[in-house]
């Protein structure tokens, strides 16, 4: 009789486990869905959207160059006013920082980039850069709008937000020194995760697509001076060109010869100079280029061979090398590495948004983005937002004169930002008291 009962009592108890688990899983996914519902509520709301649009036409209206976005900060500083939002400017130069939220941890920050580059603008449509010579080829006049979207949608749901959310507007994205500068500023003080979205052609209008870990290409540059001797009579001269040259030839051998074929690296000799007569052997040659490589490890030590090399061949021929890799005009820019744990949180506030058939996982690109310098302080994930559309034109690459987005990404992006940032809390692996 004691064995029925005991058996009795576990087959109650798992069934009232089953209930309960069964419970807590139908509660999680109302509340999942209400959040969305809000969420979405404010992005879709059609005076929304309008203001989204505008804010970015106008931002692209009136390009600015890295550094140079005084009127970009002061539409940025203009909406923020409105929305009862308290920031702080300048940082780094141009970059605005502002907080929603109790002021209490946790901290988690959202990113856009606002800077042009210097591309003469050939789409014809209404709202064409009035600029000669400048454009926002690159989407960062839309992370603009989203991020604002997104500061909107928070600022109606304060009453649902349980961490304060750090929006940073960064400067000099195209120079590869804004999160730099920005992180020197402190602006990271207390954040604990950060995210940033990027629009992409390569992606339908509403995909979302990612990787956990090495993800972007870290990009460097390389100044190398080769100096040799007295060039009146070669054989006895020392002779940089060739030098020069065997350095130039050898190092393309690094990718194509010591490169494991699935480790995405890149070395490009792009430019090549000496002061001389034609009959005369120069004193010294001046090359130069870029390297890139997906992971840390592969770019560190790429940056270590390409040294080895040209120090080599310069020896071999009697000359002498100076190698440079830190050039203010092309700072060297870190792999972007998305933490394994905000990448999957990132994926969930996406699929949230736009639906798990949305989520693409992506391949690794030789492409780079100064949001690393971020992930080298906090954990984080970059994500790419696709706006691929043929029939308003949205299909040509960032950088093309030629580049349009469909604006129907303004509230799909800014729906992501605030789901990650209303989610978040949930998540955090720190437990405040």
């Amino acid at each position: 009789m004691m064995d029925l009962n005991n058996h009795i009592r576990l087959a109650l108890l798992l069934i009232f486990m089953c209930l309960s688990i069964n419970f807590e899983a139908n509660e999680c996914s109302n509340q999942t869905s209400s959040l969305k519902n809000q969420i979405l509520e404010v992005a879709n709301n059609p005076n929304t959207v309008k203001w989204m649009k505008q804010i970015r036409r106008e931002i692209h209206e009136y390009p600015e160059l890295g550094y140079e976005e005084f009127r970009t900060s002061s539409v940025i500083r203009r909406e923020l006013d409105k929305l009862g939002i308290s920031y702080q400017w300048p940082v780094a130069k141009t970059g605005v920082v502002a907080k929603i939220g109790s002021g209490f941890p946790p901290f988690v920050a959202l990113r856009a980039d606002m800077d042009a580059l210097p591309i003469q603008e050939l789409v014809d449509w209404d709202h064409k850069s009035k600029v000669d010579g400048k454009m926002h080829a690159c989407a960062h006049d839309a992370h603009v709008a989203m991020l604002l979207g997104a500061a909107k949608i928070l600022q109606e749901m304060k009453n649902k937000l349980k961490a304060t959310v750090v929006l940073i507007f960064q400067p000099a994205e195209e120079k590869g020194i804004g999160a730099r500068d920005m992180i020197q500023e402190n602006v990271l003080e207390d954040v604990e995760a950060i995210f940033g979205l990027h629009l992409a052609t390569q992606y339908p209008l509403g995909v979302v697509a990612s990787r956990p870990g090495d993800f972007l290409a870290g990009c460097g540059s390389f100044k190398a001076k080769i100096k040799g001797g007295l060039a009146e009579i070669p054989q006895h001269c020392l002779d940089p060109v060739l030098a020069a040259s065997m350095s130039v030839i050898s190092l393309q051998n690094i990718v194509s010869r010591e490169v494991d074929p699935l480790d995405s690296q890149v070395v490009s000799v792009a430019m090549v100079h000496s002061e001389s007569a034609h009959e005369l052997i120069p004193d010294s040659v001046t090359f130069g280029g870029t390297y890139r490589a997906i992971s840390k490890k592969s770019f560190n030590a790429l940056r270590q061979r390409i040294e080895e090399v040209i120090k080599g061949q310069a020896k071999v021929h009697r000359c002498t090398a100076e190698v440079e890799f830190f050039g203010k005009e092309h700072p060297t820019i870190p792999p972007t590495t998305n933490d394994e744990r905000i990448h999957q949180l990132g994926r969930q506030a996406s699929s949230m948004i736009v639906g798990e058939e949305n989520i693409k996982l992506a391949p690794t690109y030789t492409a780079s983005e100064d949001f690393a310098f971020y992930l080298e302080k906090v954990p984080g994930s970059f994500f790419l937002l696709g706006i691929q559309n043929e029939k308003v034109g949205s299909i040509y690459s960032a950088h093309s004169p030629h580049y349009f987005i469909d604006e129907d990404v303004l509230p799909i992006g800014a729906a992501i930002h605030a789901a990650f940032a209303l989610s978040y809390h949930s998540h955090s692996t720190i437990s405040y008291l």
